[in-house]
């Protein structure tokens, strides 16, 4: 007889429960099928919206949806859709994110979003069909093992082999999603479990003995952080995903307002401070701006908030803040001393901890005077007026999709949901976009997947209710990969505005492609109209494809396109007042535009790129202080 897998091991559900005890279903409970007692959970559970697709062992589930059902449920057009649908609902309401699909190729279409889920830290609950009990391990019609497949990528799973472990389990994974770090866990239900009767009781209790999320900072590290804070003559806030998934927006400010200090926020934390308050430099990393990167080089002490030290916001690991202390805040202890050593480690729920260090730090500036940041902030801002963000004009006087970011950030709402792909747009985006407020920005940040965004602004939208607009931008190669979901958007009824940043290429490769492969565009231009090539217009011979205006009319969505910075106003004002279908503007923009600052891969962050041939950090003195 094989072994066990790590996941069969490791799993708390019995194979032959006896008789009910707690978090199990009551005998003397509701009789119905297994099917039937899923749909019961997720309603028991509050779940407002489910995203999938149905199949084979997946079928009783679905017969069990009916009119009466209490949660919507969203057909998508393809498996990974769902999910990242799911991930786009909860990154704009905070809530759960929840999908269900068939087994086989239903199941593995969703390892991508479960890996987003998991780099991303969004809270997820994805429940596969799975062949009958005695088919497992038969290589059965569309059977795949799931669980072994996602292994290294879910923060829990479950193989349900038996009805009277539904509620349980499914109380265990909604409650498991949410807490600690969020992230996504699987529930794989056999065909078997789904067509046995049980009693179904509810509520349930999670029987979870091992799993004990850390909330409250523990010991003397709030004073030792407060005392360095104290002591502080450049400190500098490194704000991560974290605590956008902790909503400490407010926790944030606070904190900022109390320390005088910077705050810089990672792409994933976009919209945790508002960038108008004056204590935010914005996005630091690869592509972040040179304040933000400034102050992390020459900060003194780094408090990192539900951060992770991510390769593209570090660079070079061991020039990063070379001179700085570091708090470190996370509910994950796993990522505290992960990357960077840490001087102070703070584990906890991120809120909770900064409202707590908050109350700490003002005792102890009661005590010994608040640090004088006067110079501090001398330096930031002469990096702020010396380097602002900016742009090269196009030389052909084509569209540069910079200018459209931020005319598009003065048209629409503040409180509009932003979604991005992947790509040169999406650092354009969060470089050009104002973010004033939180759960407004949704990106793939960690994985970085193409066609990530359109199925994540279906998800948005519908999480949002249509109480906020939600505008995607997206390029043209990504856009192709999920464009089928633009029949979800329309038969949902939701307005979405999309706008394709159209360079006829794969923008962000073929900038690497430019600047560290000698300009060999190897399988990077996509061929779909006029092509401008380092300022030369060539027509191609084939007529664009895809059209975009004929594709978004295909699927009976408003489809304009724009050609001049004109049109462009003028499209973007119609896609404003355009509320009962979904838009698609085809914004061809200036393809040689590329992405300024920027970090190169390997290097420290003080070797940032302003423009060609500007490089503000690389200094003597930096060079010196950055130890090899």
């Amino acid at each position: 007889m094989a072994a066990p897998t790590p996941l069969q091991a490791f799993s708390s559900i019995p194979k032959e429960p006896a008789t009910p005890s707690i978090g199990q279903t009551d005998p003397q409970g509701e009789s119905m099928t297994g099917a039937q007692a899923l749909i019961r959970c997720l309603e028991d559970l509050g779940i407002d919206v489910v995203f999938g697709i149905p199949g084979g062992q997946i079928l009783p589930v679905f017969d069990a949806i009916t009119d009466e059902t209490k949660f919507r449920f969203v057909l998508t057009r393809q498996e990974q859709a769902a999910g990242q649908a799911a991930q786009g609902y909860a990154l704009a309401t905070g809530r759960v994110g929840v999908c269900m699909v068939t087994s086989g190729p239903g199941a593995t279409n969703m390892v991508t979003p479960i890996a987003e889920a998991a780099m991303d830290s969004v809270p997820l609950v994805v429940i596969t069909g799975q062949v009958s009990v005695e088919s497992i391990g038969t290589d059965a019609f569309q059977e795949a093992d799931i669980m072994g497949i996602t292994y290294p990528i879910v923060k829990h799973s479950y193989l349900v082999t038996d009805a009277r472990d539904i509620p349980r389990v499914m109380t265990e994974a909604y409650y498991i999603a949410q807490t600690g770090r969020p992230g996504p866990v699987l529930i794989d239900l056999t065909k078997t479990a789904q067509t046995q009767q049980v009693a179904y009781s509810w509520p349930q209790k999670p029987i979870l003995p091992g799993y004990k999320p850390t909330t409250k900072a523990h010991g003397h590290v709030l004073h030792d952080a407060a005392k360095l804070l104290s002591l502080s003559k450049r400190p500098l806030l490194y704000v991560g995903g974290g605590a956008a998934r902790a909503q400490a927006s407010s926790q944030v400010i606070r904190l900022s307002e109390l320390t005088d200090a910077p705050v810089v926020t990672t792409l994933a934390a976009r919209g945790v401070i508002p960038d108008s308050n004056p204590h935010s430099l914005g996005m630091p990393g690869m592509h972040g701006s040179i304040s933000a990167n400034g102050a992390i080089q020459e900060c003194d002490l780094l408090v990192a908030i539900g951060a992770r030290f991510d390769d593209r916001v570090t660079g070079k690991l061991r020039q990063f803040a070379p001179n700085a202390k570091v708090v470190h805040i996370d509910i994950d202890p796993a990522e505290i001393g992960k990357n960077r050593a840490v001087d102070v480690p703070i584990v906890g729920d991120v809120a909770q901890v900064l409202d707590d260090l908050c109350e700490v730090t003002q005792q102890t500036f009661a005590r010994t005077n608040k640090p004088d940041l006067t110079a501090w902030w001398q330096r930031i801002h002469s990096w702020q007026t010396a380097y602002p963000r900016t742009y090269e004009s196009s030389p052909t006087g084509q569209i540069e999709p910079q200018w459209a970011l931020q005319e598009l950030n003065q048209l629409v709402p503040k409180n509009a949901v932003w979604v991005t792909g992947v790509g040169q747009h999406q650092m354009w985006a969060s470089q050009f976009i104002d973010f004033e407020h939180p759960l407004s920005w949704i990106s793939s940040c960690g994985l970085g997947t193409m066609g990530y965004g359109l199925p994540a602004a279906i998800g948005a939208a519908v999480g949002t209710k249509n109480d906020r607009q939600v505008w995607l931008i997206e390029g043209d190669g990504g856009f192709q990969v999920s464009s089928s979901e633009l029949a979800v958007a329309r038969q949902e009824g939701l307005p979405l505005k999309i706008v394709i940043f159209n360079n006829s290429s794969y923008g962000m490769i073929r900038q690497w492609q430019h600047l560290f492969y000698s300009a060999h565009y190897s399988y990077t231009d996509l061929h779909d109209g006029t092509v401008t090539h380092q300022g030369q217009a060539t027509i191609n011979a084939m007529p664009p494809v895809p059209d975009f205006v004929k594709l978004a009319e295909a699927y009976d969505c408003l489809g304009l396109r724009a050609n001049s910075k004109t049109e462009a106003v003028a499209a973007f004002t119609q896609a404003l007042n355009t509320n009962d279908q979904p838009v698609v503007i085809d914004l061809r923009v200036w393809s040689d535009a590329q992405v300024w600052p920027m970090v190169p891969p390997g290097a420290s962050n003080s070797e940032i790129i302003y423009k060609p041939g500007v490089t503000p950090l690389l200094t003597q003195d930096s060079r010196e202080q950055s130890p090899e």
